[in-house]
């Protein structure tokens, strides 16, 4: 008997297509005979730059400590030093967060927007005192946050606008300009699951500030100049060249994916009509790659059962908020009614680019049936 079942997502199938490339291309990286920070890396680092359009990229080995090294390289410009205060989403998924702590700088949790669930501008400016000096926004799900408005805070405030674009690979705003081109700097990450998704970890820098990309470059291989020199405390977190060759190749079809993404998302957002449930918000726009989607309902426990029911695949993005984890116990005395209402009733349904029509039939029909 065939079974109904829906997975969340089945990376098996998205890399499929490429075995042949990916086998290839194995075969070139064990002939180079160079295994870490060669040939693969730069060109992965050019093409994804001109991708996003910026100047500068820096594969690092992943997207936390890409956010991290984003921090420590500014620190080690002067334009932060420890301590400082940084402005972040109390519902960001945690590495955001352990980014600021691990460059030895204090978060700032604020509400996000209601609707979209990104970091709220107007929350933000309610933050701002002297001892803040940067705010480091998240694409949340793959939907680019408000950055028109939180680059008017940051310019008349003097303040540094980092990204956490880890899930918004190919987002783009009105005017056609990619996430990892919007702030400062943006950090992404390239897990598996990823809309650019390498066969293991990987991350990267992008920003237009040569400085800045240069010192990252240093601090990401111990700190070093030139071989066995060392100017910086640096650490070890380089791209790795193999995971480079692959990215390169799921590259070329990353807007494709994303669109396809995007075709399964209008399909839910038409035909899913269920009271019960709330669906993302979405103005239509490719500002939006729906790295999840994220629905919301208000007894999650009895949902997922009845998911779990009808075969389904499902995920919870996130299911404790980060002022309530044990690791920041230091925020267990803060209430965020927003953030926390996200996280009891959020549920990520199953959305990929190799959906096939009757996988996304039957979501919709899983869901209108509770």
């Amino acid at each position: 008997m065939q079974s109904n079942m829906v997975p969340f997502l089945d990376l098996k199938k998205i890399n499929k297509p490429y075995e042949e490339a990916f086998q290839k291309r194995f075969q070139q990286f064990l002939a180079s005979g160079y295994y870490v920070l060669g040939n693969a890396v730069k060109e992965f680092e050019q093409t994804f730059a001109k991708y996003c359009g910026v100047g500068f990229c820096v594969g690092v080995g992943n997207g936390l400590d890409a956010l991290t090294l984003i921090l420590k390289g500014y620190i080690a410009l002067g334009k932060l030093k420890e301590g400082d205060y940084v402005i972040v989403a109390a519902n960001t998924y945690i590495a955001t967060i352990l980014a600021i702590k691990h460059a030895g700088l204090q978060p700032v949790l604020v509400e996000p927007d209601a609707a979209t669930f990104n970091l709220d501008p107007e929350e933000v400016k309610k933050q701002l005192n002297p001892s803040v000096k940067a705010i480091l926004v998240t694409h949340l799900y793959g939907q680019l946050a408000n950055m028109e408005a939180l680059k008017e805070i940051t310019s008349t405030n003097n303040l540094l606008l980092i990204a956490d674009a880890a899930q918004a690979h190919g987002a783009e705003d009105e005017n056609g300009n990619r996430a990892g081109s919007l702030a400062d700097a943006s950090g992404f990450s390239f897990y598996p699951s990823k809309n650019l998704g390498a066969l293991g970890d990987g991350g990267a820098v992008t920003t237009n500030n040569k400085n800045l990309a240069q010192i990252i470059s240093q601090l990401r291989n111990y700190g070093t100049s030139s071989k066995y020199i060392n100017e910086y405390v640096g650490v070890n977190s380089r791209l790795d060249e193999l995971q480079a060759y692959f990215l390169l190749e799921k590259l070329k079809d990353l807007d494709e994916a994303n669109q396809q993404r995007r075709a399964v998302a209008q399909r839910y957002l038409a035909e899913i009509k269920n009271e019960k449930i709330q669906l993302p918000s979405w103005d239509g726009s490719e500002n939006h790659v729906f790295h999840l989607f994220v629905i919301q309902v208000s007894d999650r426990a009895h949902f997922s059962a009845y998911l779990e029911k009808q075969e389904l695949g499902y995920l919870i993005h996130y299911p404790l908020p980060p002022h309530q984890q044990k690791a920041f116990s230091e925020f267990s005395n803060l209430s965020f009614p927003i953030t926390e209402k996200i996280h009891r009733e959020v549920v990520s349904i199953p959305l990929s680019p190799v959906m096939e029509k009757e996988e996304i039939d039957r979501v919709i029909s899983v869901l209108n049936a509770y």
